[in-house]
């Protein structure tokens, strides 16, 4: 009689362990370049994201990749050869990357770099409150980062498409979210053209809560 080994038990997520999973795969077609690879007061996009997830609470951080290979310290990089596909693909990708043990994940986006980590540490302290979804808003406006709950990444990545993301689960499931307001703290401006960057650039100069 042959013996099957058994397989070992999934760790059971622990509720204090959240990953940070930041989206950086796009080309930037808009600003002629990949956004991860910009840089702004000399450190690139991609290197303030991680920093963003790292320093709000977040732990592993992931990054997921696609039109430039981006090489960061303690953090695990996700390449997406799906890239093209748009947001939704980057998203599969990080979800199905992440370890057994994270309860939850906040997703950050690469061209948002006015979001400080005092936003992450808000939407975490939501869910250790006991919420599943939170998103950021700002004046009222849901944007990003958005902070949800294992149970619900089968469902998340289900719905990502194009360039979507988790805009699609968002809306299918607006009765989950807890919005957490975080416009004193952070701006969810997108940086798409040259003209962004150059305003970016200028409103950094005073936004204390990114140091």
């Amino acid at each position: 009689m042959r013996l099957h080994a058994r397989r070992p038990a999934s760790p059971v997520p622990d509720r204090r362990k959240i990953a940070g999973l930041l989206l950086a795969a796009g080309s930037g077609s808009r600003l002629g370049r990949p956004k991860a690879l910009v840089e702004l007061g000399g450190q690139s996009l991609a290197s303030r994201g991680a920093a963003l997830l790292r320093c709000g609470g977040t732990d592993p951080v992931l990054v997921v990749t696609g039109a430039a290979q981006v090489s960061l310290p303690d953090v695990t990089i996700v390449p997406n050869p799906h890239w093209r596909a748009g947001m939704g693909s980057s998203l599969r990708a990080g979800l199905a990357a992440l370890p057994d043990e994270s309860a939850a994940v906040v997703i950050a986006l690469v061209d948002q770099p006015l979001i400080g980590p005092a936003v992450v540490r808000r939407l975490i302290a939501a869910y250790q409150a006991g919420a599943s979804v939170v998103v950021a808003s700002y004046a009222g406006q849901r944007r990003n980062p958005v902070l949800i709950d294992r149970e619900h990444w089968p469902a998340a990545a289900a719905l990502a498409e194009g360039d979507a993301g988790a805009r699609e689960f968002l809306r299918s499931r607006a009765d989950l979210i807890t919005l957490v307001e975080c416009g004193d703290i952070g701006r969810a401006d997108d940086l798409d053209t040259a003209g962004d960057l150059k305003r970016i650039t200028g409103l950094m100069r005073s936004a204390d809560y990114l140091q």
